[in-house]
């Protein structure tokens, strides 16, 4: 059975309310689990959480750096922590306490960010991170995850809780197509996961753009040209196997990211390719820019990151 659903029967939910929900169901089995946020139980949905568990969800306030650290000191007294905030404040104003207090020291600690990207919307540059996934990329010990859609969300969670050790995973704000059948699909951390087959062109999708990426494929393929989709949930550590195996097929790659397209998706699949299979490969992504206040929707369709840009840029590469 496919792991996909039908496109026409989709309903849209933010993966940080998926966050929420799978944290307050980890917390009815595992009672070694404590939440914490940055004055953000709402925004960040760890309140779902509280509802349940007020005694294990403790409020930091607006002190990142701060509740890093208490992170790690709970994580080392054998606790497994989720410490939630915004995206840019999360891995930007926390980054040295990630870096020495949880990562150094390998802790059980996972930073779980949402508001990333340009699609945070209104809320403008200053809060549109778009540099989260490089900077915990270049972090040793981090592995780095960033989910499609509300199944994926909820199974990255709970993986991530599983895993020892600490993990980074990006939350949106802007509600996305659930995607995937919870009930065949199957996460894990480190594997991408093919979507689409084809065999012109490979695009990389990761977070919300995979929607988009399957969308454009359709497109492409009114046009004769077989474009294999793979889902890259997890940036750090990359699928290499799968990158390599789509790559010698399609010669050619294409990958879409809601992130900069320094440090993101492109560089860690161009890593791989120069290693390994050297491929001519088209970033599609932010720019070296700041984004900018405006409608999440009309802000993605403004960077191109939407179904029918994706399709023109792969279509003008594979023809080229």
């Amino acid at each position: 059975m496919s792991i996909i659903k039908d496109f026409a029967d989709t309903k849209k939910i933010a993966t940080r309310e998926s966050y929420g929900q799978a944290l307050a169901e980890l917390g009815k089995e595992h009672p070694d689990l404590i939440v914490m946020d940055a004055d953000l139980a709402g925004s960040t949905k760890t309140s779902t959480f509280r509802k349940e568990f007020p005694d294990r969800h403790i409020n930091c306030g607006i002190a990142e750096a701060n509740m890093m650290c208490i992170a790690a000191g709970l994580a080392s007294c054998g606790k497994t922590v989720f410490a939630s905030s915004f995206a840019m404040f999360a891995t930007g104003r926390a980054f040295e306490q990630i870096r020495n207090t949880i990562a150094h020291t390998k802790v059980n600690v996972k930073v779980a960010a949402s508001h990333a990207g340009i699609s945070v919307g209104e809320d403008g540059a200053t809060h549109q991170c778009c540099e989260d996934i490089s900077l915990m990329r270049s972090i040793p010990n981090m592995v780095v995850i960033n989910p499609c859609d509300d199944t994926e969300a909820k199974a990255a969670v709970k993986a991530a809780y599983e895993y020892e050790g600490p993990v980074y995973i990006r939350l949106g704000r802007l509600a996305v197509p659930v995607l995937l059948d919870e009930n065949e699909y199957k996460f894990e951390i480190g594997k991408g996961v093919v979507l689409k087959e084809g065999s012109d062109v490979t695009i990389f999708a990761t977070g919300l753009e995979v929607y988009e990426a399957l969308l454009a494929a359709q497109k492409l393929e009114a046009d004769g040209i077989s474009a294999e989709v793979i889902n890259i949930h997890t940036i750090k550590p990359i699928d290499e196997e799968l990158v390599v195996k789509s790559l010698s097929k399609t010669k050619k790659g294409v990958t879409v990211e809601e992130h900069s397209v320094i440090g993101g998706l492109f560089s860690a699949v161009s890593e791989v390719t120069a290693k390994k299979l050297p491929t001519k490969l088209m970033a599609i992504g932010v720019e070296d820019q700041f984004g900018h206040s405006g409608p999440a929707k009309e802000l993605i369709k403004e960077f191109g990151l939407d179904a029918d840009s994706i399709y023109e840029k792969v279509k003008n590469f594979v023809n080229e």
